[in-house]
């Protein structure tokens, strides 16, 4: 028996299978509002026969996109965009996830395909970004960095307010999972990381004071959000940098986040600063046993991603319990059908999606 493609039940969701596709921004939302693009990119991967698709991080207000392109859910509009995609997905099997963020300091920038960087505060496009101080996330790199300006105490109670509008959202629409966004440096990340948050207030300090705003967000977004669907927290388990956040501080906030209800830790790494960039996803010998030692040290269930490309690679991850799920991210985008693949690399019968059926049976008479 596979422990990849074993059942997963949590409070009253059950994963069919352990594959999830990671959150990856796609750069093609108008005005936020999802398109056809995603009901094609989503959509897909359902057909292809993951147990679990976690949307792009979608901004709880237009200010918290990282782009333009970026995906959103603050009004009914976004929401009812988002009704049909939900629904294709789940008719094929797959558990439904969105992952509600705010890019904080790092918001306001092209795309990545248009080189990233922030756009120039005269650009009609542009909008100002906050964090908890205003130092810009590179100001000495090559890409234009804008400083941010610091949130008041009253700002991130109503940047509060919006990531339970957004979860109050997400329940309409029909997601079987919700993830609050605390990693890759943005709002909450950058508010959690002693590498960016330099307050002296009750937002900043010590390790306590520091999560005090992921905290607050994440028992208000409980508050709402149904008891018998999944909870998620995605973290940046580790920063990669002396002096930044270690597996053993982040097992302490995992330790209370499990106290506020949270059911998963989607274990994540690096971008708090620019040193740590490319540690996102590419920490591929570190970043799954750190979902293990999580799941050790806090007793919750985890997500490990990073680097997770071959069937035998993420089936032994599994079976070894150093993690619940498995994202992919890069090579989900380059094989939709990676679930299906697996299972045949694996020696696994997993033939009852449609598409699974006619891509074994290309070419037959």
């Amino acid at each position: 028996m596979s422990a990849l493609f074993s059942p997963l039940t949590i409070n009253d969701v059950t994963f069919k299978n352990r594959i999830g596709m990671s959150p990856m921004c796609q750069y093609v939302s108008n005005e936020g509002v999802a398109t056809d693009w995603h009901m094609v990119h989503l959509g897909s991967r359902a057909v292809g026969g993951v147990g679990f698709i976690m949307a792009e991080a979608t901004a709880v207000s237009p200010t918290g996109r990282i782009s333009q392109g970026c995906a959103g859910l603050w009004s009914q509009k976004h929401a009812d965009a988002l009704k049909p995609i939900v629904a294709f997905q789940q008719s094929y099997g797959a558990v439904t996830g969105i992952q509600i963020s705010h890019s904080g300091r790092k918001g306001s920038a092209a795309t990545a395909l248009e080189g990233g960087s922030h756009l120039e505060a005269e650009d009609s496009n542009a909008w100002e970004t906050v964090g908890p101080t205003d130092t810009a996330f590179d100001p000495d790199g090559t890409r234009l960095w804008r400083a941010p300006r610091a949130l008041s105490v009253s700002e991130i109670e109503t940047i509060q307010d919006e990531f339970v509008n957004a979860a109050k959202l997400a329940i309409e629409v029909g997601y079987d999972l919700l993830e609050v966004h605390c990693a890759h440096g943005y709002l909450l990340h950058s508010f959690l990381t002693p590498l960016v948050n330099t307050r002296d207030d009750s937002y900043g300090g010590d390790l306590r004071a520091r999560a005090r705003f992921l905290l607050e967000t994440v028992e208000k977004v409980r508050a709402v959000w149904p008891q018998e669907r999944v909870l998620s927290v995605r973290l940046s388990v580790h920063d990669f940098v002396d002096g930044g956040l270690t597996l053993d501080d982040t097992a302490q906030v995992g330790r209370w986040l499990k106290e506020l209800g949270v059911d998963f830790l989607d274990c994540s790494g690096g971008g708090a600063v620019p040193e740590a960039r490319g540690a996102i996803g590419n920490k591929t010998a570190e970043q799954p046993g750190m979902a293990g030692q999580l799941k050790a040290d806090t007793s919750l269930l985890t997500m490990a991603v990073g680097g997770i490309t071959e069937p035998k690679q993420a089936e032994e991850i599994i079976a070894s319990s150093t993690a619940d799920m498995v994202l992919l991210g890069r090579e989900m985008m380059r094989d939709p059908h990676w679930a299906f693949n697996a299972a045949k690399a694996l020696g696994v019968d997993a033939r009852p999606v449609l598409a699974e059926q006619y891509g074994f049976f290309v070419g037959a008479t």
